[in-house]
């Protein structure tokens, strides 16, 4: 499923340059007042933080004579409003003096009351963007602000605020009707009419130019953010429909922390071109990409309400960073400080020791990599994940020539996402693991869905390095193949070709094994959320496809859920299903009684050991297991010898703090619900090996975890009762199910328990075999995110594999 939604930069960079006028947003004053102002502005009042009680507006006196404000209004708007709550003003203001208009209390008591204002009001004001007018005695509008996200304003919005942050003038004295240029965010300071009086000059103080790597900062929010800066210079380096990117060509500071490069973000299709040199006046916001991550997504610093100045066109690009070459990133360590966000203030800023820092230092700049190992296949929202080809591979490599995340330690943070954003929709290329990605591929490093992304300006060159999909040996007459395989969202509004891609990796990749276990099959109606829980259709028609791909009459069992009781895509009710041969002398054991909540017990002893239903359900009703689905059980005969098969599903990952997260260390809150479902688990698989210490178990799915995690812990336990968790006796760089963002992993699992790891007397072959079959993970046309897997059991003596 794709993860893409909208981005704030727009789509596609290759458009022709139209020309956009500059933003000029009214209502405004008439003119630049010459008396009373606003000069401050706060919301927070009262609320979570604050330190002022009230909400509040001050005003000052830029004349040096007195003002009567009898008659005078503040209308307060919200930010996208058009209805006006007004405080009606009395008293006068002294030349040079300021006047504070008290407005509504939020619930925290314990804040601080503000000076004693010299009106009151009750309007309850936005903590982070609102607009305010100022009308005198006849009505005119003489100073107008709006901040945040107001769609009002004088020239350009003033910052957003918050809680704790208001918006104020940087000089009282001057107006220049632009509320982007004349009012900064900062700390609170409300002042009433006893504050001192201060005689206003004629001309403005001098505002010095500022440059991109003093705006961006050795941090990852920029020092200025929320402040206006002016004659910021740079060479356009790459463009969106929402704005540009620019970089400057000679940057002063040498410092490696501080970014020379940064996005523009001019709401419209910018005017200027690549290769223009610009100078630029605006206000420095950070902006928080929403979509995959959300609140969890880092920072992007950007310059909002810009006035663009083009100096010349047709200049040369700044060379791109090539990675690995020019900077070689922090292989294994993203973060190595204490929890928390990395916006704080407290937090260490470290290129050369944490990858989320490194890569923060480049933000907005042009970034190549040379030669780069494809090691995730390009998605269907257009990315692709590499590593630096010319880097030292500090990780361990997989079987594909991709990169195994083989512990909680070792993230591969040298992985890069070169994204399609400025490409035209589908010129990405199709690349599948162990490729490479021929000479340079460049363009700018952005930041959005939890990932540090390049959006590469030319589609990279795709050189194969020829993997193919693998194929499982057959399984002998000796041997009883058990498989798993999560089919990701099957239903019968899939087109034909998805049912049948599916079957031909059964019938050809998987060998048609004896038992399989499948996972995400959905109900008759699929996504639609009808009441429908049936899944016969879906079932039918996947078996009826395995049949004309030249595999087996397969029969199938399973037990159909409540109604959007277990998770998934909603209204879908996924569930898993048993697969298996007749034909192969495969028998189920069927006893009645197993529905949606009736729980599966363990009966008898020794060689009588029996499920009390079959099919059944493991603990349906434990809390474990809510909004998610329910481990199912069978008790199958294999030539006169009984196997008792688990398929799971275990809860997904969602919800856990990415990687490249703002809070670092990123914390695994998915995982609590993983555990009670593992020890859940466990206890089926105890009561049955007590009960039978010599009893032939499998189970097989999707866990949803690694085989380094304490959900694998759990599963497998301890003592007599053990199981084997087959994904770890393979070598490591065997150990993947699943590519995420670059990274093979291991989420997909078969256990055995301990009487199948013994060959039987007089064999010559191992008791089992185990292959995770490669068949749709590395590469982009896949038929399901996760790979199948297989175990060929030895149940029975012989000499032939």
């Amino acid at each position: 499923m794709s993860r893409r939604t909208a981005r704030r930069i727009g789509t596609i960079a290759a458009l022709p340059v139209i020309a956009v006028s500059a933003l000029v947003c009214a209502p405004s004053a008439s003119a630049v007042s010459t008396t009373v102002v606003i000069s401050e502005a706060y919301g927070g009042g009262g609320n979570s933080g604050a330190v002022w009680r009230n909400d509040y507006v001050e005003l000052f006196n830029r004349s040096d004579m007195s003002v009567d404000l009898t008659g005078w209004k503040v209308q307060y708007f919200s930010a996208g409003g058009t209805t006006a709550t007004t405080t009606t003003l009395s008293g006068s203001i002294a030349g040079g003096g300021m006047f504070l208009v008290q407005q509504a209390a939020g619930a925290n008591t314990a804040a601080t009351a503000l000076p004693t204002p010299d009106v009151t009001g009750t309007t309850a004001m936005s903590a982070n963007g609102a607009k305010l007018a100022l009308l005198d005695a006849s009505g005119a509008t003489v100073d107008y602000l709006g901040w945040g996200s107001a769609t009002a304003y004088e020239g350009t919005p003033a910052g957003a605020t918050s809680n704790t942050t208001s918006v104020a003038r940087t000089d009282p004295c001057f107006d220049t009707d632009d509320n982007g240029v004349d009012f900064t965010v900062g700390v609170p300071s409300p002042q009433n009419s006893t504050a001192p009086t201060r005689v206003c000059s004629a001309e403005p103080p001098p505002d010095p130019v500022e440059t991109i790597a003093q705006i961006q900062g050795a941090a990852h929010l920029s020092p200025l953010a929320g402040q206006h800066v002016n004659g910021v210079v740079g060479i356009v380096t790459a463009r969106a429909s929402g704005g540009f990117w620019m970089q400057d060509p000679a940057p002063g500071d040498a410092d490696p922390a501080t970014s020379e490069g940064i996005y523009v973000f001019t709401r419209s299709t910018p005017t200027v071109a690549v290769g223009d040199a610009v100078t630029v006046d605006g206000n420095v916001t950070e902006f928080r990409p929403g979509g995959s991550g959300g609140n969890d997504n880092l920072t992007t610093t950007e310059i909002t309400g810009p006035t663009v100045l083009v100096t010349s066109s047709g200049n040369p690009l700044p060379g791109p960073v090539v990675l690995g070459v020019d900077r070689v990133t922090p292989a294994q360590t993203i973060d190595a400080q204490s929890p928390g966000s990395v916006e704080n203030a407290s937090a260490v800023f470290d290129v050369s020791r944490d990858a989320i820092d490194f890569y923060e230092s480049m933000e907005g700049m042009r970034v190549a990599v040379r030669d780069a190992r494809v090691v995730g296949p390009t998605a269907s929202f257009g990315e692709i994940p590499v590593v630096p080809g010319h880097a030292p591979l500090d990780g361990l490599v997989s079987s594909a020539g991709g990169v195994v995340y083989g512990s909680y330690a070792t993230p591969n943070a040298m992985r890069v996402q070169l994204d399609d954003a400025l490409l035209p929709t589908g010129a990405m290329p199709a690349a599948t693991v162990g490729d490479t990605l021929s000479g340079d591929v460049s363009g700018v490093l952005d930041y959005s869905f939890a990932n540090y992304k390049l959006l590469v300006t030319v589609p990279p060159t795709v050189t194969s390095g020829g993997l193919v999909r693998e194929m499982t040996m057959p399984h002998t007459n000796n041997q009883l193949a058990v498989a798993t395989f999560n089919v990701e969202n099957l239903s019968p509004s899939n087109p034909q070709s998805k049912f049948d891609r599916l079957a031909a990796q059964v019938v050809h990749n998987l060998a048609s094994p004896d038992v399989l276990a499948l996972e995400e099959i959905q109900d008759n109606t699929g996504p639609a959320d009808d009441g429908v829980v049936s899944s016969s259709l879906t079932v039918s028609r996947f078996v009826a496809a395995i049949s004309a791909a030249g595999g087996p009459a397969y029969q199938a069992r399973w037990i159909d859920p409540e109604d959007d009781a277990d998770g998934g895509q909603p209204g879908a009710n996924i569930r898993q299903v048993f697969l298996f041969r007749p034909d192969r002398d495969v028998e189920f054991v069927d006893r009645p009684g197993g529905d949606a909540t009736t729980p599966v017990s363990v009966v008898g002893s020794g060689s009588s050991t029996a499920l009390s239903i079959s099919p059944g359900r493991v603990a349906p009703a434990d809390a474990a297991w809510t909004d998610s689905r329910k481990p199912l059980v069978g008790e199958f005969r294999f030539r006169g010898q009984t196997v008792f098969v688990v398929a799971v599903h275990f809860a997904s990952k969602g919800g856990d703090d990415p990687l490249f997260g703002r809070w670092q260390q990123p914390l695994r809150f998915s995982e609590a619900q993983r555990h009670a479902q593992a020890t859940v688990l466990r206890g089926f698989a105890d009561a049955l090996l007590t009960a039978d210490p010599s009893a032939r178990l499998v189970v097989a799915g999707d866990v949803n975890d690694f085989e380094f995690s304490q959900t694998a812990d759990l599963l497998v336990g301890s003592g007599a009762t053990a199981l084997v968790d087959l994904p770890r006796t393979l070598e490591p760089a065997q150990r993947w199910s699943y590519v995420f963002e670059g990274n093979a992993q291991i989420l997909d699992h078969i256990l055995i328990s301990q009487a199948l790891t013994i060959a039987q007397k007089g064999a010559k072959y191992p008791a089992y075999v185990y292959d995770i079959v490669h068949t749709n993970s590395p590469f982009p046309d896949q038929d399901s995110d996760h790979d199948p897997q297989v175990v060929r059991l030895a149940l029975r003596g012989g000499t032939g594999l």
